[in-house]
């Protein structure tokens, strides 16, 4: 009965910490799309001008501010893939080129060795 119980409350309790995450969830969502809104009136009340000096429209400042997002993007991207390939610490083609050298090298050794034993055995 005891771990029935034991088993009841971590059911419970799990199922409640998952409901206060998808509470927090929420709460972060609202607090997103109130900023989301605030950012929206502001770029709706913002005037931009273009390279003539005329306002531009509407669709115009969309499409500019689509441009700057994507290549803020696409900067944070080559950020992230360059940490990403740091932390797995991928070999650069000089260290594959210096493992290539080093293991020529280890035949070569190897090689030596065996020419060594055999020589040893057929001098006995």
């Amino acid at each position: 009965m005891k771990a029935r119980t034991l088993l009841d409350l971590v059911t419970l309790s799990s199922v409640l910490y998952t409901i206060s995450k998808e509470t927090h969830l929420m709460d972060k969502l609202s607090d997103l799309s109130e900023q989301g809104k605030e950012k929206l009136n502001a770029f709706m009340k913002e005037q931009q001008l273009d390279e003539e000096g005329k306002e531009m429209q509407f669709f115009d400042r969309l499409m500019h501010k689509a441009h700057e997002a994507k290549e803020e993007l696409d900067q944070k991207i080559a950020e992230m893939m360059e940490g990403f390939y740091t932390k797995i610490k991928i070999a650069h083609i000089k260290q594959i080129e210096e493992l290539t050298r080093e293991i020529e090298q280890l035949k070569k050794e190897v090689a030596l060795a065996e020419a060594r034993i055999n020589h040893l055995e057929n001098g006995q």
